[in-house]
């Protein structure tokens, strides 16, 4: 289905019984995001706030489910793009065409003309009303959590054009709002943007930068999308949709917008301009993105439909929306990566828990030694695969979809001597575990091995682990279902107080006989139930670096083992140089607001604010835990 405008997206979401509408008067600082978290986490609808303080209503979570994400892209189900993908290929590069067959294509190929965008004359809907006075405090932004650096313009596509090629790029990268007209611009040194700025730079000139919010929600997809460079992030929306992208010229510059967006903000970036402190803020990974330099946007014109709403995104602890966002990504992207680098690629899933980067699970057509090895190499080469840091690759016989049949797997087959991979590259920017910023460990697991250890019985296991945990204090709880369940996994909830006691503990168990079938112990903070896997997956995956954090040992009995250390890293225990980040909970002050409220938000069954339980599990207050300089005992 195809979507105007942003209106006609919510009216759909309505008819479909995936929106409400919240009436009363709901703050964009901090009372909305908490909102947002309690409903995306458990009943999971669109929320449209209509009394904002301002005179835009606010849009969250509209894309934060597969339905909704499929209403937005237009299709039934999200392999239905793959397939057409697929269907495309397979047409334009068949051998053994007819004459008729090719008269067909001939008209296949001018459907394909219809995805171009196009650029149309005088002024679109998004340029209906000018803003008279500059002023971004007209728009309800967002302050998600409560050391945000600031408000944040959270679900824009940023404009930018190769001063060079004239090429245009659309990117989504975050935008502090540092006061009336200006923002930050937070874009990535690997990002297209970012390498836009540089050439601008380097020609000492201006660079200018459109930004549109709303509209299509497809826009807002596209912009996320990982395409490759230089490739028109609207020829994807034309074929998502299956009609053109209208593009209307700024008023201040002469970078094209879509003409249906409900917002533009026009400007520019003085290439010679200081950079200027922007964040923190409480990042999709779960964790705060600490403050950092970044580039100044400078608003020359705002304008906006006459019936204009103002979306954004919060993002946090997952699952969120961008859950969706990025299962959609997966999807999309699959087919072309089987198509032109990797035939053998079967399926691949990249677990909400793993934040996009942390984990990808793949399968593959096996067909000879190595061959696990050689799909993980490639992947580490391509595109924004490049940032994964937990690679694992099963064979055709696993339901990568079912996870206890994927982990049974895993578990079962691997030999940890013969089918890890370490190896280093590229990492993702955010990753607060790495001692390098944007560079670190990658591990490679090869599960395509057919045969299956037989099952161990852990019994004198779970004795010995007890009498191991009534000798060290620091030993605060482990997990028995796994082992009860003959699974070759430990995990352990330490406290961690001191290096001499972490390595003590990792000597006794590689020492014991008791512990001769284990294959991977896993160490955890005390503040995470070892039970709860979601969560220990989700902060473990975060905080290990594989190349420091992932050691494999010889056990006394001749066998391997796999020891990883998914636990905060300080200077004082670790010798780790720099500051760690605090997970993201709302505050106090605001959870009790809303719970006042609730009853008249019109939302339904209250619902507990996850931040009661995520509390719990915090460091400690703000957004640093630890600077290098400073002690912290968590």
């Amino acid at each position: 289905m195809y979507f105007k405008n942003l209106n006609e997206f919510i009216t759909a979401l309505e008819r479909e019984n995936e929106l409400i509408r919240i009436k009363i008067f709901v703050s964009s600082i901090l009372e909305a995001a908490e909102i947002n978290d309690r409903v995306v986490k458990n009943i999971n609808k669109a929320l449209l706030f209509e009394n904002t303080g301002t005179k835009f209503p606010l849009l969250l979570n509209a894309m934060g489910s597969e339905k909704r994400m499929c209403m937005a892209l237009g299709v039934e189900k999200f392999n239905d793009i793959g397939d057409e993908i697929l269907r495309l290929f397979r047409k334009f590069t068949s051998q053994q065409l007819s004459f008729l067959d090719k008269m067909r294509l001939l008209s296949e190929l001018n459907d394909i003309g219809k995805w171009m965008p196009r650029r149309l004359k005088g002024k679109g809907a998004s340029q209906e009303v000018i803003l008279e006075n500059i002023d971004l405090n007209q728009l309800p932004v967002l302050t998600c959590w409560p050391f945000d650096g600031g408000p944040f313009i959270t679900l824009p596509a940023v404009h930018t054009l190769d001063p060079e090629t004239g090429i245009c790029n659309v990117g989504m990268y975050r935008m502090q709002v540092f006061d009336n007209n200006t923002t930050g611009m937070h874009w990535h040194k690997h990002k297209d943007a970012a390498k836009h700025f540089l050439a601008y730079k380097k020609q000492k000139k201006r660079m200018p930068v459109s930004v549109s919010i709303g509209g299509p929600p497809v826009l807002s997809y596209v912009a996320s999308a990982p395409l490759p460079e230089n490739i028109d992030e609207y020829i994807l929306a034309g074929f998502l949709q299956k009609k053109k992208v209208e593009l209307v010229k700024c008023l201040t510059n002469d970078i094209y917008v879509p003409s249906n967006a409900d917002f533009i903000l026009e400007g520019y970036i003085d290439t010679e301009e200081p950079y200027r402190l922007e964040g923190p803020f409480g990042d999709h990974t779960g964790f705060y993105s600490l403050a950092d330099f970044y580039p100044v946007f400078h608003i020359t014109c705002i304008t906006h439909r006459k019936d204009a709403i103002y979306p954004a995104t919060v993002v946090g602890i997952p699952p969120q929306e961008d859950t969706w966002m990025a299962k959609a990504t997966e999807r999309i992207f699959l087919m072309p990566i089987r198509l032109t680098m990797l035939p053998e690629l079967l399926d691949m899933i990249l677990p909400a828990e793993g934040v996009f980067h942390n984990i990808a699970i793949v399968k593959i057509k096996n067909a000879y030694e190595g061959h696990a090895f050689k799909v993980m190499n490639s992947l580490w080469g391509a595109g924004q695969m490049m940032l994964n840091k937990v690679l694992f690759v099963v064979d055709d016989s696993v339901d990568i979809n079912n996870i206890w049949v994927l982990f049974e797997k895993i578990i079962r087959s691997i030999d940890i001597k013969r089918d890890l991979l370490l190896s280093k590259g590229p990492l993702d920017v955010l990753d607060h575990s790495v001692d390098k910023t944007g560079y670190g460990g990658k591990l490679g697991i090869d599960a395509t091995p057919t045969e299956t250890n037989v099952l161990p019985d852990f019994a004198e296991t779970l004795n010995v682990l007890e009498s191991l945990r009534s000798a060290h204090t620091f030993i605060i709880d482990f997990n028995r279902e796994l082992l009860e369940n003959q699974y070759a996994i430990l995990i352990i909830a330490v406290k961690k107080e001191n290096f001499q006691d972490f390595e003590l503990l990792k000597n006794e168990i590689s020492s014991l006989p008791a512990f001769s079938d284990i294959k991977v112990v896993l160490f955890i903070e005390h503040l995470v139930k070892p039970s709860d896997y979601k969560d220990l997956i989700w902060r473990s995956a975060n905080n290990i670096e594989p190349s420091r954090d992932c050691q494999i040992v010889k056990h006394v009995s001749g066998k391997y083992m796999l020891f990883m250390d998914g636990t905060m890293k300080t200077k004082k225990i670790d010798n780790f140089l720099k500051d760690w980040p605090n997970i993201i909970c709302a505050n106090d002050e605001t959870i009790t607001l809303v719970d006042s409220k609730w009853e008249s938000l019109g939302i339904g069954e209250f619902i507990e604010s996850p931040s009661r339980k995520y509390g719990t599990l915090k460091y400690s207050s703000g957004a640093i835990v630890e600077k290098p300089d400073e002690s912290f005992n968590i």
